[in-house]
């Protein structure tokens, strides 16, 4: 009898689960369809408009905004080609430079 009620509650448990599932997967298709307009409100007042619910508007990252506050729209990683051996040298570069590595040479 005891089995019956773990496998009923479990049952009841993963149903309330996977309708979880279903219900934030159609909300996250909904919100990945509405388009959010970055100049909807003015950046002088720091505020939204709020008509009737309150609306999240999306501020950027600080690491994203220029000395003046705009954004900046470039590539932020440039990643240059480096040879096996480039690589290795600056490695080693590093390693021979660290504060121990002189303790180590004078033992």
């Amino acid at each position: 009898m005891l089995h019956l009620l773990y496998v009923l509650a479990f049952t009841v448990l993963a149903f309330l689960a996977v309708g979880n599932l279903i219900r934030n997967l159609m909300m996250l298709g909904a919100d990945s369809r509405r388009s959010y307009n970055p100049n909807q409100f003015s950046a002088n007042s720091g505020t939204p408009p709020f008509t009737g619910k309150h609306r999240a508007y999306s501020v950027p990252h600080p690491e994203l905004l220029d000395e003046y506050g705009n954004v900046v729209n470039e590539p932020f990683l440039v990643m240059r080609s480096m040879t096996v051996e480039d690589a290795r040298e600056q490695l080693d570069a590093l390693y021979n430079s660290s504060p121990g590595q002189a303790d180590e040479v004078g033992e």
